[in-house]
């Protein structure tokens, strides 16, 4: 059976067809954004059964490309790209954490962490990224005239987009807006040897620059407005549910930037439920800084209107975004999916993943906002007791060991550090050493009870 894909106008008055291999990222009639469609009359070819069972077979082997958990899904993917184009570093698979002490503090037991930042770079962005740089290979393969990628960044992006280029061979463009990145993530796209431009502006500054460069089609554009991205990053979705057996979470976390995460969660477990694999559809929450909240405001007004804002400095830096490309397609996706949007402050933030990483996690701050979201429904009864609730946690606490210093330090702005542990300096004395050790156990202790404030 040949499987089939192209990108199609999401505006449904539109519906407008591109085929996959041309250079196009908004509907050239009504000016709307793409999404990837599949033909899911040639997919029924095979059952539900056949599906799940394929899915596990492929899932984690040495078989190339379906060990990546990305490929292993290549038929509902991008299946126009050949084996031999494909360009993958065995991204996926990440582990799905059951935070069991963490979920017995905040009084919901069943909580789990898909830890998307244990990936090659650092972060989910790697899903997306080898569907669009597997595509652009394939396409130079047969003909197009493309010189490099491009994206703009807040960090995650870049450095998947010149990792991946650098396995294909193919030139990297990052913009990022200057001074606006951790270190740890700035390093990462120019190790890798792309084309490192630090822009005096925010990240929908360097958007709209990135926009006009891609103009010239020889420049290949590898942001999330882009919906091969899409492809790749909905196939969390379909991992989530088969480390489950299968079985489909209560409430999905996820926070928010640029919103094209929150559309490819969605597409995922639309693609599983069309097509019979799974029966019933979680509620998805969408997390946003309070610095950066153009949703969270859309969200109050029930989807009415939406204005976008200018971003604050946060420290969720990578959703640092008050002019979101995919708002439309977030805002579809949450409606479908009884949607919440909620928002979380900088304390807010910044104490739920340093609690989290007390319980043996070690979360990004991003993650932190995700994590401060659930913390905010649970007290309101909205996430109940009994839900299986998954977080997902989009980057790697490695990339932020500034905002993790900062924290224990009490050196972080609007921020009153609660759980501080920084390191004791002693002299090499046993009794020194031993009362401090008494101290501290005590302390420890303390803090136990002090968590159970959380239930």
């Amino acid at each position: 059976m040949d499987f089939t894909c192209w990108f199609q106008c999401i505006n449904h008055d539109c519906l407008q067809k591109y085929p996959i291999s041309e250079v196009v990222y908004r509907c050239e009639k009504c000016g709307s954004l793409l999404e990837v469609a599949h033909d899911l009359e040639a997919l029924r070819c095979y059952s539900a059964e056949q599906w799940r069972d394929l899915f596990d077979k492929r899932y984690k082997t040495a078989e190339w490309p379906y060990g990546s958990a990305v490929w292993g899904k290549k038929e509902w993917v991008c299946p126009a790209v050949d084996n031999d184009n494909v360009v993958s570093m065995y991204e996926g698979g990440t582990n799905l954490f059951w935070a069991e002490r963490f979920g017995k503090i905040v009084g919901v037991e069943n909580i789990w962490v898909k830890q998307c930042g244990n990936s090659h770079t650092g972060s989910f962005k790697d899903l997306g990224m080898t569907v669009l740089v597997s595509t652009v290979k394939q396409m130079i393969a047969d003909g197009t005239d493309i010189r490099a990628v491009a994206c703009a960044s807040t960090g995650d992006t870049s450095a998947a987009l010149a990792a991946y280029c650098a396995c294909a061979g193919i030139p990297s463009i990052v913009f990022l807006p200057k001074g606006k990145v951790s270190t740890e993530q700035l390093i990462q796209p120019i190790a890798n040897g792309a084309i490192t431009l630090c822009l005096d502006t925010d990240f929908d500054g360097c958007m709209a620059i990135v926009e006009k460069i891609t103009e010239e089609k020889q420049i290949y554009l590898a942001n999330s407005m882009n919906s091969l991205r899409i492809e790749g990053q909905k196939t969390v979705s379909i991992e989530i549910v088969q480390q489950f057996d299968w079985m489909v979470p209560d409430v999905i976390v996820i926070p928010g930037g640029n919103l094209g995460n929150v559309s490819a969660l969605g597409k995922g477990f639309l693609m599983m439920y069309e097509l019979g694999l799974i029966e019933t559809l979680p509620r998805i929450v969408c997390a946003q800084s309070a610095k950066a909240n153009p949703l969270y405001l859309s969200y109050l007004n029930g989807f009415e209107h939406f204005e976008p804002v200018t971003a604050g400095k946060t420290l969720a830096s990578a959703i640092q975004i008050g002019n979101p490309v995919s708002i439309n397609k977030a805002i579809d996706t949450l409606k479908r999916f009884d949607g919440i949007v909620e928002q979380a402050t900088e304390q807010e933030l910044a104490d739920a993943a340093t609690l989290a990483d007390m319980t043996g996690l070690f979360t990004c701050p991003h993650t932190g906002v995700a994590l401060a979201v659930t913390l905010k429904l649970i007290k309101r009864g909205i996430i109940k007791p009994e839900h299986k609730v998954v977080v997902i946690s989009t980057a790697h606490g490695l990339k932020f060991t500034g905002f993790k210093t900062g924290y224990h330090r009490g050196k972080l702005v609007e921020v009153d550090s609660s759980y501080v542990n920084e390191p004791i300096e002693l002299a090499a004395d046993m009794g020194q050493v031993k009362k401090v050790l008494d101290d501290q156990i005590a302390k420890r202790r303390a803090i136990e009870v002090d968590w159970s404030m959380w239930q």
